[in-house]
């Protein structure tokens, strides 16, 4: 019985984010904020403090944004910021990334 309720628990938390694609454009737009360390396209801005987010799967990047979200990452600036945003607001900021080429993207298609 516990192991269905935990089932169902976790579905609950997941079934809004399965199957809805972020908005490219609606992400340029939020990613206004993000830019300052991340640049412009996500290609950051030459500091290696700040991670290169253009061309890494939306999938990892939602989570990573879910995972500062809830505390399970730890990064005091990331955390202010991801408090901020919706679900929505964070698959229109996972594809817009997702979308820009960088050197992610390379690596990405050598699968």
């Amino acid at each position: 019985m516990i192991r269905v309720l935990t089932t169902l628990a976790v579905l609950a938390v997941m079934v809004p984010a399965i199957g809805q694609a972020g908005d490219v454009e609606r992400g340029r737009e939020k990613s206004v904020v993000c830019q300052a360390c991340h640049g412009p396209d996500g290609n950051g801005v030459g500091d290696p403090q700040y991670p290169v987010l253009a061309g890494q799967y939306a999938d990892y990047l939602a989570h990573a944004l879910r995972s500062y979200r809830t505390g399970e990452r730890q990064n005091v600036i990331m955390q202010g910021f991801v408090a901020t945003l919706s679900e929505q607001d964070i698959r229109d900021l996972s594809a817009f990334y997702a979308a820009q080429s960088g050197p992610l993207t390379d690596l990405r298609d050598l699968k």
